[in-house]
């Protein structure tokens, strides 16, 4: 084949690529396929994409960017790190200045900085790009979040903005991010907030179950009735069908399935990236170490014999049994953990917002907050009803310092509040784990204290290295330093922070 006929390339077969190219097809764009494995080609135009004309399947390199229209365009559906490289390399030699290559797996943003950077010099543009949504989404709708370099993004925007997921109000849920990596860090941050609320969930099922005793129908209830409220999100609702689904033998299946967490990496990449840039990623940071918890499952088994709840004195009997005076939907704690469950998820959001914005510092990128809160509104895996009120807070306060302060989400935390310390003391009670709903309710009490002890951990620190410290009654930016024992002199350490 070498026509040039094909408005898109696309290289990788997965679901993922597979689902993309039948989502280009359906909305008016011919897409050329080709796959490492290339026998995949043919299966494909044999199966998933039987009688879809606008696919073009090819079976070398050279005849796949032979077919695309100038500038090609090619997507790349492949494992991220040295696979992605590996492609580039190979395709380098068919290309021409001007021509287009995207990333849209899961790449590090710093690989997308670089590569941006590298083909720039050589007269290519590359756009990195955070798909999400899952197959459901790639074939029907996902949310794209696309970056790189500038010059390629007029080239992309009508397909990539004609597949994407689209708001109520017809709004793509895709716009040009930033520069360099900024795609996939938007995207990294995403995935982040996705294990922070992932996690929160299941510790309310945790509680639900074990602390308060309701059976699976009841959770299933319980979490479609949270589905038509503010909680109203993708996790909240697959959470409610997981519910319903029963085994073979009639028990419910989430309850055959293994206790240990698996992850793909972007999770610890945003508390890594966190940590670098000084950000309290907390709740994000706990999420992703639940999941290595989770993994030392004989481990945990043997601990479950030795420090066990009678030894420690706790109380785990659950709170509703056969004989208990009220219905299950009825407990007041069901109504306080929703709440707890909605301002935990209002923090996992704000947690991520701020390392976006210090990063935008550090990386000279201009993210959009509010356009960024659309792009997650529809098609992606944190889709939930409420980024609608995060992209009018920052619509309405483009400077907005925090998430926090918004008057909607201060008076959700504000009325949440005292609903949200019931659950953490009743689950501590009863010994049921909730890292990430204590470290949300640990954050928002830090972060709304004009006074916290960092003054004594100063002077623990100036007291054994002489790291020196600032004082209340002097202007910010004047160092001090103690002979603390008498017998260290006056010299003191430089003052820093990595």
């Amino acid at each position: 084949m070498t026509e040039n006929k094909a408005d898109i390339g696309l290289i990788g077969l997965a679901v993922m690529g597979q689902n993309l190219v039948l989502n280009m097809a359906d909305h008016g764009f011919t897409v050329a396929v080709f796959n490492r494995t290339v026998s995949k080609v043919d299966e494909f135009l044999q199966d998933g994409a039987k009688g879809f004309d606008r696919v073009l399947g090819t079976h070398s390199l050279e005849e796949f960017v032979a077919s695309l229209k100038r500038p090609r365009k090619i997507m790349l559906m492949v494992k991220a790190g040295k696979v992605v490289d590996d492609f580039i390399t190979t395709l380098l030699p068919y290309l021409e200045k001007g021509d287009i290559i995207i990333d849209g797996g899961n790449s590090h943003f710093p690989d997308s900085n670089r590569r941006t950077k590298e083909l720039e010099e050589l007269g290519i543009l590359f756009i990195g790009t955070g798909v999400s949504g899952g197959e459901e989404g790639a074939r029907r709708g996902p949310s794209i979040m696309p970056g790189g370099n500038k010059a390629a993004w007029a080239h992309v925007q009508p397909i990539f903005q004609g597949i994407a997921a689209k708001t109520d109000t017809g709004e793509a849920c895709c716009d040009w991010v930033g520069n360099d990596g900024a795609g996939h860090y938007v995207k990294m941050v995403h995935n982040g907030i996705e294990y922070g609320d992932m996690q929160l969930i299941t510790e309310a099922y945790s509680i639900l179950k074990n602390g308060l005793g309701i059976d699976h129908e009841g959770m299933h209830s319980i979490f479609d009735t949270w589905n038509k409220g503010p909680l109203d999100s993708y996790l909240i609702e697959i959470t409610r069908d997981i519910m319903g689904v029963k085994d073979k033998d009639g028990a419910p299946l989430v309850e055959k399935i293994l206790d240990t967490a698996g992850q793909k990496g972007t999770g610890k990449w945003t508390g890594i990236s966190a940590m670098e840039l000084g950000m309290p990623v907390t709740l994000i940071g706990e999420a992703v170490f639940s999941r290595c918890l989770s993994a030392l499952k004989d481990e945990r088994v043997r601990a479950s014999k030795i420090l066990t709840s009678q030894s420690l004195g706790l109380n785990d009997k659950p709170e509703i049994t056969s004989d208990s005076s009220k219905a299950p939907s009825e407990h007041p704690l069901i109504g306080d953990l929703e709440q707890a469950l909605l301002a935990s998820k209002i923090i996992s959001y704000a947690q991520g917002f701020m390392l976006m914005s210090e990063a935008a510092k550090e990386y000279r990128w201009d993210l959009n907050y509010g356009g960024i809160a659309l792009m997650w509104r529809g098609g992606c895996i944190i889709r939930s009803v409420f980024l609608e009120k995060i992209k009018d807070a920052y619509e309405n306060n483009p400077g907005l310092e925090n998430l926090m302060l918004d008057p909607y989400f201060a008076g959700i935390l504000q009325k949440a509040s005292a609903a949200w310390r019931r659950v953490a003391v009743f689950a501590i009670n009863k010994g049921i784990p909730v890292p990430a709903i204590s470290a949300a309710l640990g954050f928002f009490d830090g972060y709304r204290s004009e006074q916290l002890p960092a003054n004594l951990l100063q002077a623990q620190r100036d007291y054994f290295g002489a790291h020196t410290y600032e004082r209340v009654d002097k202007p910010r930016g004047q160092f001090f330093h103690t002979n603390w024992t008498g017998t260290g002199g006056n010299v003191s350490s430089s003052t820093y922070t990595v």
